[in-house]
């Protein structure tokens, strides 16, 4: 009966959404896209890392899991930088041999990159599967945040090239009292706005080696289905303001959900002026936690609409990212998931409610046969509108055994039509986007500063693909670095409004956590179509500072103090 309840629930909601679309409460679509095109530049970028997952005949669990990749800017030349994480060998799990490393690779600004992991003192241990960058410390260097299997790592960035192991020191080492989590993802952001970063990290499931059960399909050993794992509650870690964290999963009400997270992006969803916290689960409902104030959240994805698809089903969801993707000042959010699961986007309608427009918007069709991993909600054709990306793959190296579905599949890039519906133009994205692999974590940022958004994608026993963005649209475009003094020093979780010279408005939010275990360039990008400049910039800090500047020229970077 409460299944029934819920599908019919989901269904009306997304009903009024269609209506929507034929009221004209959203704008209608364009005659055509401007194109989306990339070019895989690794080779010629001297980006040589191999995703190594150390796979078995047992096939456990953790091998699929892998692994997420960071765009940030480690040492403030204005040009951002990489860092992949990598798995370990088994069973071990040690990375014993340089293949296993995590690996910097430092922008030399000229198309080319440098491997620098060794003097930077971050090759990592244990098998990793997630990263996060964020300053938590306010001194300037971003540092970085590895989630792991048994093992989490925070390195902080000394600000002369190199990073220390600081998880001891700071309280985010494993409690040696408590069964030590798989950790697959985590993010910054500030939730009491105190000007600290605070910690969010996603837990998935119990995974003990000498426990773990033989799966197999038509005789055939696959990964086993999250429901033979028990799941595990996420962990909250407040920002003490002098170099240490406390763990206040319990007393925020966060430990009190168990899920098996797989995702988390931050967004205001009912427009509160709080951050709330959205965590996609596997195979299990999605949470919803709302800042309530004073340290407390409060789970709430059945009631907001987030919880299930239209269906009532909880989805094999993966990477996420809440982004508006329609300019009607609201977050939306879109999810990576399984095949015949299709990629979920979830538009806001307000007052904390959300309605999937999955198949209205296009994307039920165009993604039901696709395994999605990491995603990201950016404008890469700079028109206006934001579009989406996806890292695909199947979850078994051996599908073609016992299915008609392939393994390794290409990525997927979708463009925003207006309108409210998307377009999979993967296909005219250029013969190198056409490469399958088994595709797992995407981060973005603009690597040649050419105010187009590219991005990197791991491939596990390949070459990661660096796509350069070679669309040819010739729009116009922001792109905005903010700093903050009363807010936290990356402005993480601003919402900044932009108006073009043309009168036509659009939101975008401060953010590095994007897709499944990834981090994107904190830069936040506006696409201006053919408006040449802005005549509005509207900026409210997480401070509650409202910061406004006026008649700005585009195609330019711009660093935005707050006042």
């Amino acid at each position: 009966m409460q299944s029934r309840f819920i599908r019919n629930c989901f269904r009306v909601a997304s009903g009024c959404a269609a209506l929507a679309i034929l009221a004209g409460w959203l704008p209608s679509a364009p005659a055509g896209p401007d194109p989306i095109t990339f070019q895989d530049v690794a080779s010629h970028a001297r980006v040589d890392f191999v995703l190594r997952n150390s796979a078995t005949p047992e096939r456990h669990q953790i091998e699929t899991m892998v692994s997420g990749v960071a765009v940030f800017d480690y040492n403030n030349d204005g040009w951002p930088d990489i860092y992949f994480v990598n798995g370990a060998r088994q069973p071990k799990l040690e990375k014993d041999s340089a293949a296993f490393y995590n690996r910097l690779y430092r922008n030399n600004c000229d198309g080319t990159f440098t491997d620098i992991t060794l003097q930077a003192e971050v090759k990592g241990e244990g098998f990793a599967t997630g990263v996060a960058a964020g300053d938590y410390d306010s001194d300037g260097f971003i540092d970085l945040f590895i989630a792991g299997v048994n093992r989490n790592i925070l390195y902080r960035n000394r600000g002369d090239g190199t990073f220390e192991d600081v998880t001891a020191r700071v309280g985010l080492a494993h409690n040696p009292d408590r069964q030590k989590p798989w950790s697959i993802a985590a993010g910054w952001f500030d939730y009491d706005s105190d000007g600290w970063l605070d910690l969010f990290v996603v837990n998935y499931c119990v995974w003990i080696p000498g426990k773990e059960p033989p799966c197999s399909v038509n005789g055939v050993r696959t990964y086993c289905s999250p429901k033979y794992y028990a799941g595990l509650p996420n962990s909250l870690y407040h920002n003490n303001g002098d170099g240490t964290f406390t763990d206040v999963s319990e007393s925020s009400g966060i430990a009190a959900h168990i899920g098996k997270g797989m995702g988390v992006s931050f967004l205001d969803f009912d427009q509160d002026g709080r951050l709330d916290v959205l965590v996609t689960n596997d195979t299990y409902p999605n949470f919803l936690f709302r800042n309530e104030g004073g340290g407390r959240f409060r789970e709430v994805a059945l009631w907001a609409g987030l919880a299930f698809n239209e269906d009532g089903r909880a989805l094999s969801s993966m990477g996420v990212d809440a982004r508006d993707i329609d300019n009607d000042g609201r977050e939306d959010v879109f999810i990576a998931a399984l095949a015949n699961e299709t990629f979920p986007l979830f538009r806001s309608l307000g007052k904390g409610l959300f309605a999937d427009i999955t198949y209205i918007s296009g994307l039920g069709r165009q993604t039901l046969t696709a395994t999605g991993w990491s995603n990201g909600v950016f404008d890469l054709n700079n028109d206006g509108l934001k579009d989406l990306f996806v890292a695909c793959s199947s979850i078994d190296d051996n599908t073609e055994m016992f299915s008609p579905r392939k393994s390794r599949q290409a990525n997927m890039v979708l463009v925003n039509l207006g309108g409210g519906r998307f377009l999979d133009v993967s296909i005219r994205a250029g013969a190198d986007f056409q490469q399958t692999g088994f595709h797992r974590g995407v981060a973005f940022g603009d690597f040649d500063r050419d105010g187009r958004v590219d991005a990197v994608v791991s491939r596990i026993d390949e070459r990661a693909e660096l796509f350069r963005n070679t669309s040819t649209s010739g729009n116009h475009w922001l792109a905005l670095r903010l700093r903050g003094h009363r807010s936290n020093r990356d402005g993480l979780g601003a919402l900044v409004h932009v108006v073009g010279s043309s009168g036509r408005g659009q939101w975008n939010r401060v953010t590095t956590s994007t897709g499944y275990g990834c981090a994107s360039d904190r830069t936040v990008f506006f696409g201006l179509g053919k408006d040449a400049g802005a005549q509005s910039i509207e900026i409210e800090w997480p401070s509650g500072v409202r910061q406004r500047l006026e008649n700005v020229a585009g195609d330019r970077y711009l660093t935005i103090e707050e006042s």
